[in-house]
């Protein structure tokens, strides 16, 4: 292709292409602009973390930890759970969505983990993925914030947002999206990058406006995709 390249998308392409250049400048920005940006459910142990990220699929986490402050005061340890009834589960979790199909996968991954664990939430991704309702995205998240063994980042939709504006991913699928971002930002940093754009993108980078106008990485954003801001 020649000099004179036309067009949005040729430009785009031109700029995407740089912008992951500078992924460590804009988490520096993010983290001084959010020093506080922290883990989002609340939770004492590993199995608190298990179940509550069970329950957070397409749910908002202010709901989660409002219906795990009362569960996790009756349920302690992982033979509670698996001795308990759908109903018994849902009478505390009833505000989140899809309560009995998440409380059938509590029941049943806390008597795998009776069984095979010895009641303990293991720590590798293997054996997470094998209990009910935990895919890889929920196992990468109780090894970093439960054990602190970051075996990646996590992508969740302000990831996903924040990542396209920048032009760092533009994958659907979230399991190539996070496999490309885990190459582009060093590891150091994989665990407090979900954080830092989850926070970013509430307070922010939102949909479908973004507030481009107070963004502390402006200068440092193509903008990919943002048709209108404020």
């Amino acid at each position: 292709m020649g000099a004179n390249v036309r067009g949005t998308h040729a430009c785009e392409r031109v700029v995407v292409n740089r912008v992951p250049l500078q992924p460590m400048k804009v988490l520096t920005l993010l983290k001084s602009s959010y020093p506080n940006a922290h883990y989002y459910l609340d939770f004492k142990t590993p199995l608190d973390l298990l179940v509550a990220a069970i329950l957070s699929a397409q749910v908002r986490d202010e709901v989660v930890n409002d219906a795990t402050k009362e569960l996790f005061r009756h349920y302690k340890k992982a033979k509670d759970y698996a001795n308990a009834s759908v109903n018994d589960l849902v009478k505390y979790i009833g505000k989140v969505s899809f309560a009995a199909n998440k409380a059938t996968h509590i029941i049943a991954a806390s008597k795998m983990l009776v069984d095979k664990h010895d009641g303990n939430v293991p720590k590798t991704i293997e054996e997470l993925i094998e209990l009910p309702g935990v895919g890889r995205k929920t196992a990468i998240v109780i090894l970093s914030n439960a054990y602190n063994i970051v075996d990646g980042i996590v992508v969740d939709t302000h990831v996903i947002r924040v990542s396209d504006r920048l032009g760092w991913s533009h994958q659907k699928n979230a399991d190539r999206r996070a496999q490309e971002l885990d190459k582009l930002i060093p590891k150091e940093w994989w665990k407090e990058t979900q954080w830092l754009l989850k926070a970013h993108g509430r307070a922010i980078c939102k949909a479908p406006i973004p507030s481009c106008s107070r963004c502390p990485i402006g200068k440092l954003c193509p903008k990919v995709g943002v048709t209108k801001h404020e």
